[in-house]
Formats: C-alpha cells, structure tokens, sequence
C-alpha cells in the first residue's frame, strides 16, 4: 500500500470512505494534525518574515511544526495496521480460552498510534494559539484554523483511545484525557481573538 501521504487527496478520501478498516480514525486524526502542523508552520513562517516579528514566536517554530507534519504523517502510516490484531482476535470464538486477553492486548496495541498523536499536536494547539494572538489579521484565519483543527485531531484520537482502553487504569487514558483538556483550554484562547461586536 502506498503511504497515505503520497495519495492524491481524492483517492486518500475514497480509500479512507471504503469499506475497509484501515485507514480510519486513527489515522484520519494523524492526518487532520499534519494539516494542523502545516498551517502552524505556515502562518509562524509568515510571522516571522515581517519586518518586526512578534517576540512570541521562536525562530525554529516553522522548522518544528514542520517536524510535527512528519511524524504525524508516518503515525497515520503506522496507524493502518494497528487494529488488525482487534479484528484477528474478534475473529476467535466468542468461548475461546485467550480471546478475552487476545482482544484486551490487541486493543492496546491499537491505542499506541492515537496515543502517540496526541502529545505533540496538544502542545503544537497551544504555540498556535499564541501564534493566533499575536499574528496580524492576514495570517490569523489560518493560524485560528491550524489550531482549531489539531484540537479536533486531538480529541478524535483521545476518543480513539478512551474507546480501545474502556474499563482499565491505564496512565495513557490520564495523559490524553489531559491533552485533550489542554487542547480545548487553548483552542479558547485561540477563539478569543475573534473579533467581538
């Protein structure tokens, strides 16, 4: 299979609108936070070609969003598949003596993609953020738009994993439901710059 990144856009929809399981979620989430991570990169690159950059923005902010569009490309690679281990265990026979701990493994497994996207893009939301305040009326659409969708990137893969992981203790269902707090956190003050009337 080709990676996801290489696809034309309308056959990357239609492989991801097919019947198939893979790719779903997980990695249409990965993919929503590389968009995300290219509008940062792009509007903090706008930002900082102006005659006198905000100081709020680091100089290496475009060069690290444009590492964060990489990494979560791969992860939607990665994250193909990762359910194929639920579906091969959902297969067993319902009185199978290792089904249960198959399934319970193999869903953690699928968790590791999702879980994997999530800490990058909730602190890319907040950079973005501050990009969103400070950044001239120009730019602040696509700024307030990168955050706004790497908060749903954010939450989509949360969900993702709060769903594999349901009815454990686990420390990775604490780490997202926090990034998912702190994405929605900055994506309101992200929706502060709006303007009021």
């Amino acid at each position: 299979m080709t990676g996801l990144a290489d696809r034309p856009l309308a056959a990357l929809l239609d492989v991801v609108a097919s019947t198939d399981p893979a790719p779903g979620g997980g990695s249409s989430a990965a993919i929503a936070a590389a968009l995300a991570a290219a509008l940062l990169e792009m509007s903090a690159g706008f930002e900082l070609a102006r005659e006198n950059p905000p100081a709020e923005i680091d100089g290496d902010l475009p060069e690290r969003a444009g590492e964060l569009r990489e990494r979560e490309l791969a992860l939607a690679d990665q994250d193909l598949s990762s359910y194929a281990g639920v579906l091969d265990a959902q297969r067993l026979p319902a009185d199978h003596p290792e089904r249960a701990d198959r399934l319970a493994a193999a869903l953690a497994d699928a968790s590791r993609a999702p879980s994997s996207a999530i800490s990058a893009p909730a602190s890319a939301i907040a950079t973005g953020a501050r990009v969103t305040v400070v950044s001239n009326p120009a730019v602040r659409g696509d700024a307030l738009t990168g955050v706004l969708i790497a908060e749903a990137a954010t939450a989509a893969a949360a969900s993702l994993v709060e769903i594999n992981l349901a009815g454990r203790d686990d420390a990775d269902l604490a780490r997202v439901r926090d990034a998912r707090r702190r994405a929605q956190a900055a994506r309101d003050d992200a929706l502060g710059t709006l303007p009021r009337r």
